[in-house]
This record gives C-alpha cells, structure tokens and sequence, in this order.
C-alpha cells in the first residue's frame, strides 16, 4: 500500500477518537462506503488494537493507527493490523522502527522546522496540526520554503473548510471530530457526515 499515492487519490483521511467503540466494523464499512477508505484509529481509544484488527477485516478498509508514541506501540498496531503510523508529533524512535517496519509513517508538525525535521526523519507525510489554529494561508506558506512536502492539514478541518486548504496546498485533509464525533458514532449518521465531507473534499480537490 502506497500511502502517499493514496492521500493523493483521496485527499482526505479520517481520524477516530473515542472513549467507546461498539462497532468498529460497521462505523469502518460506513466510512468506506461514503468514499473515506483512509481511517485512522487512535490508540488512545480503549481496546484500540482489538479495534483496528476488526477494523482492518472491512473490505476497501485502509485502516492505521494513530497517537503511536513508542515503538512498542508501533509493532503492537503493524502486528494489529495497522498499515500505517500516525503520531501528533515527532517521534524519531517511532519513525525509526516504522521504516524497519515497513510501513508509512505520518508525524506531527507545525513549524517550518518541524516540518523540515519530519521530512529528514523519512516521514511519508507530515501531518500539520492543528490547522484551524494557523489557517489555509500557513499551508501556502510553508510549501515557499518546502514545495514539495506532502502536507495534510489536521484539527478543526470541516465540511465548510476542507477546499480552502487543498487551494491552498495541502495533499489532503483529515476528517475528525466534525465526523466522528465522540458521542456520535452510530455507522448511519457517521455515513451522512462523511458523505458531506468527501463531497466538500471533491469539490476542492477539482477547483
């Protein structure tokens, strides 16, 4: 699997957080369904491996872990399942054992530093958090010093916003809590949502 190619293709991922997961598999299958295949699963979710395990069983499913702070935690979520690695930040050990691993490795950044850092560390992708903070010039920015970075804008990211930072440079957007909220998992409504925010996606991606 060819991450970076994927983000390309999609322009967008999904990021899942949650205090109680019932139904891993149907909120995965509605995902997927409403073209968002990409889903990241964070570890800090309770019984988050049991979670990307029957996660990664859905078909089209491109399930990966997230909040992988150690590499401990990265070989119990490849030996999961996991396809790929998240962090909210940089974790050179964790980028190390990903590239041992195999797999795609995404950390967190926000400054031109960091993002220089994570690129040098090997990372497929640099995950700039959080978005809404800086907003979609910052991407425009950071891209004059860095042109080729595959940036994907994370936090506070939404339907209403999601085309702005793509015009602005970003590779792809993830969708969080505006479609997975923590208290609102039920696979129907997550479908609508994530429906609205491919389409949202789309249309930036095509402008």
């Amino acid at each position: 699997m060819d991450l970076l190619t994927e983000l390309g293709k999609r322009r967008a991922l999904c990021i899942v957080r949650a205090d109680h997961l019932p139904d891993p598999v149907g909120l995965t299958r509605a995902l997927v369904d409403a073209g968002l295949p990409l889903v990241e699963y964070a570890l800090m979710t309770p019984e988050s491996l049991r979670v990307i395990e029957q996660a990664s069983t859905v078909d089209g499913a491109i399930v990966g872990a997230g909040t992988v702070l150690t590499p401990e935690l990265a070989r119990d979520a490849v030996n999961a399942g996991a396809q790929y690695l998240l962090a909210p930040g940089l974790r050179p050990r964790v980028a190390e054992e990903a590239a041992r691993l195999g797999v795609p490795f995404v950390p967190g950044a926000l400054t031109p530093t960091e993002v220089a850092d994570a690129m040098e560390s090997g990372a497929t992708a640099v995950k700039v958090f959080p978005a809404a903070r800086m907003g979609p010039a910052y991407f425009s920015d950071l891209l004059g010093p860095y042109p080729k970075a595959p940036l994907v804008a994370s936090g506070g990211v939404s339907a209403k916003n999601a085309a702005d930072y793509l015009a602005a440079g970003a590779l792809a957007v993830t969708a969080g809590s505006a479609v997975v909220g923590r208290g609102q998992l039920r696979p129907a409504e997550v479908g609508e949502r994530a429906a609205e925010f491919v389409a949202a996606v789309n249309r930036g991606a095509e402008a």
